[in-house]
């Protein structure tokens, strides 16, 4: 492998939806951009099955076909995406270093983490094997494929009460799994106490969800769960997990870029982060709404902020 000892302008560390956008938007002006992706390029998009909420798409898009769309863009600007994984960020004053484990160390006069996170799993049999066919864990994504069907949501906290009451517009019954108890906010399980009064959503307490089912081997048909020591399977149509999100910053734990309390990265309103030329947006920026088109818009915020900076970087030099 050679080793690349050029100064780039700004390395982007993940090449989802926000880190491809905002690539497009550098590489037109003729920055000179290098994406580093230790994953799939398109990130949680092109593993969804079908988006059906990103705009100009009249009839929606599969999740992989309009990550392979914003690829295709990126590269025809000139981005260069190479497949490797960061390992650590150095401030070395007027340029960031970026260690890798494929490409070695590399040097940026700016850097963009885009990231993103991972959904929490339950870790149970069939979550794998029927994601996308009947599990599910976004409710604004998916929730429109269960118009008058029922399903499951399994989780106690926020998310999991919010995304269910949102799925009412649609479902005709909803299951909420809850492993002990509630973690909702007061206003938000003054919301569910409505629902259960109208009779759209049963909450079960203290019950463990332990595998996901299929009759017929291709779609999700029920949950098997434990509660108070008795087991059953309730029949449902669709699965909605919603145990948290784990933001994709291992790499950052012992930086000086400041992560939250659940390990995303704190900004400023010009998403820079507390190491000054590193910026971050998307999924992984502490506040994001976890949606393709806020990640999106984003990464053009970001591109047009990197700009900024490396203008008032050459000037100084």
């Amino acid at each position: 492998m050679e080793t690349d000892t050029k100064l780039h302008d700004v390395i982007m560390i993940g090449a989802g939806p926000s880190a491809l956008t905002a690539a497009i938007y550098t590489t037109r002006e003729d920055v000179d951009t290098v994406l580093l992706e230790k994953g799939v390029v398109g990130g949680l998009a092109a593993t969804t099955d079908w988006v059906d909420n990103y705009p100009g798409f009249a009839e929606g898009i599969e999740g992989l076909k309009l990550a392979e769309q914003l690829e295709a863009q990126s590269k025809r600007f000139g981005a260069d995406i190479r497949y490797s994984e960061v390992t650590k960020i150095t401030d070395k004053g007027d340029y960031k270093e970026v260690e890798t484990l494929l490409d070695g160390t590399l040097k940026a006069k700016a850097v963009l983490i885009a990231t993103g996170s991972d959904y929490k799993k339950l870790g149970i049999p069939g979550e794998a094997e029927y994601y996308g066919r009947g599990v599910h864990y976004c409710a604004t994504c998916d929730g429109a494929f269960y118009r008058d069907k029922t399903v499951a949501v399994v989780g106690g906290g926020n998310s999991a009460v919010q995304e269910a009451l949102f799925l009412t517009r649609f479902t005709s019954h909803i299951h909420l799994l809850v492993r002990s108890q509630l973690r909702a906010s007061d206003v938000l399980q003054q919301k569910l106490d409505e629902a259960v009064k109208a009779g759209t959503i049963t909450v079960h307490l203290d019950t463990t969800s332990d595998e996901i089912v299929s009759t017929d081997g291709k779609m999700v048909s029920g949950v098997k769960t434990t509660a108070n020591g008795v087991a059953e399977t309730i029949p449902v149509d669709g699965v909605f997990v919603f145990v948290g999100l784990l933001p994709n910053t291992g790499f950052l734990k012992d930086s000086a870029i400041e992560l939250d309390e659940v390990g995303m990265i704190k900004t400023t309103t010009s998403l820079e982060t507390s190491m000054p030329g590193v910026f971050a947006s998307g999924d992984v920026r502490s506040g994001a709404t976890a949606q393709i088109a806020s990640a999106v818009g984003e990464g053009a915020t970001a591109a047009l902020k990197i700009r900024e900076y490396l203008e008032s970087v050459d000037t100084a030099a």
